[in-house]
């Protein structure tokens, strides 16, 4: 299962990576490439369009077309190895937690990158519908679950990067989001989120997430980050002088 937007360069080989699956679901915004072309290529796939309104409420949806309990949820830059399907498959077996988290590698710009705080990117992908769902927030949304939880031995490749412009346009997008969550509950940019704010993601992630440890690709992760960061209450801002 996944949700997409304009992914042909990558969903013929997303699709085959999940042969494990007794049924495959897409969940797309109304891709203008050839997403949904590539998608009826595979008779066994579910090609559902929606709107999109939120990444919370697009992955809720998507999980409510399914009829098995036990859900595999990825993203079409993950790469769904060998190793942990077999892992999966023998876990689904016999279970012992509602949910299961796997440990994501980032690669950046062709890098592997070992720091810049994705050291620790540890994301749930196989829950038992009955006792998981997405928490409700517009962006970097997480499965809240019930009960038990463990992680794979596994390890998830994370291809996030397909171009520069690319990656900022998600992070433009994210930025965009996380200012919308901000202005439903009410809080008000002020100088220290245009400056300190930034200034302390670049440093956290840099140094004290030893980004500096990923050479010149921890560099521009930090400083990219940092930016997003500074967008996002410009956003903000915006929304509160009902600007564009």
């Amino acid at each position: 299962m996944a949700i997409t937007r304009n992914e042909e360069d990558r969903l013929a080989a997303f699709i085959r990576s999940l042969d494990f699956a007794d049924e495959i679901i897409i969940v797309d915004s109304f891709s203008t490439d050839n997403t949904k072309q590539i998608a009826a290529s595979f008779p066994h796939v579910k090609f559902v369009e929606r709107a999109f309104d939120n990444f919370s409420s697009q992955k809720n949806f998507a999980i409510s077309l399914t009829s098995n309990d036990w859900i595999v949820f990825f993203d079409p830059d993950e790469e769904i190895t060998d190793s942990l399907k077999d892992e999966i498959l023998a876990v689904v077996e016999d279970p012992e937690a509602n949910a299961y988290f796997v440990k994501r590698q980032l690669y950046f710009m062709g890098k592997r990158i070992e720091y810049s705080g994705f050291q620790t990117d540890w994301v749930v992908r196989l829950f038992h519908k009955a006792f998981a769902g997405y928490d409700g927030n517009l962006v970097h949304e997480t499965i809240k679950t019930e009960g038990p939880t463990a992680k794979l031995k596994s390890r998830l490749p994370h291809h996030t990067y397909k171009s520069f412009d690319d990656y900022t346009a998600k992070l433009h997008q994210y930025s965009k989001l996380q200012a919308r969550m901000l202005y439903e509950k009410g809080k008000k940019p002020g100088m220290v989120h245009f400056l300190w704010r930034p200034w302390y993601r670049f440093w956290h992630q840099y140094l004290i997430r030893l980004g500096i440890l990923d050479g010149k690709e921890g560099f521009i992760l930090a400083y990219i980050n940092a930016f997003s960061v500074f967008k996002r209450y410009v956003n903000l801002w915006l929304l509160y002088r009902k600007l564009d």
